[in-house]
């Protein structure tokens, strides 16, 4: 099976992850349980941090014009781990709209190609993508 580009740190940290997103999901199927949302939480930052690289995960967390949602991230990391699990999900799920949410448009592009919903769900995804900030030049400051 070929690898492609991504050398065997990168493979972990795709897998840190991944393990992330699921703890996060489990954590929100039992009802914002606190132990699996900041287990998520860790594993989601430490896939982060091996995908990029160190240097390049705090340039994406410190750019600039990402501040309010780099903030939001942390103070619902924070309020997670201090036990106001709901508050603090919704405040992290808010950050990262505004960090991730440049993605929506590349999204956007493979969606419409989906049949029957696809052109439906491409322009929900081109809008979401709009409201996070996304415009034509936002990814030439991106880390990666």
């Amino acid at each position: 099976m070929p690898t492609l580009w991504l050398s065997d740190g990168q493979k972990f940290g795709v897998a840190f992850c991944s393990g992330g997103f699921f703890f996060l999901v489990f954590g929100l199927i039992l009802f914002f349980d606190r132990a699996l949302l900041a287990m998520g939480n860790i594993l989601f930052l430490v896939g982060i941090t091996l995908l990029l690289g160190p240097a390049r995960t705090f340039a994406f967390f410190a750019r600039r014009n990402k501040w309010r949602g780099s903030a939001a991230f942390w103070a619902g990391i924070l309020l997670i781990l201090v036990r106001w699990t709901l508050v603090g999900f919704l405040v992290e799920l808010y950050g990262m709209f505004i960090l991730f949410g440049e993605f929506f448009k590349t999204i956007a592009g493979f969606a419409y190609n989906i049949p029957v919903v696809g052109p439906y769900l491409a322009k929900a995804l081109q809008a979401a993508g709009d409201k996070a900030g996304a415009n034509d030049r936002a990814h030439k400051d991106l880390p990666v």
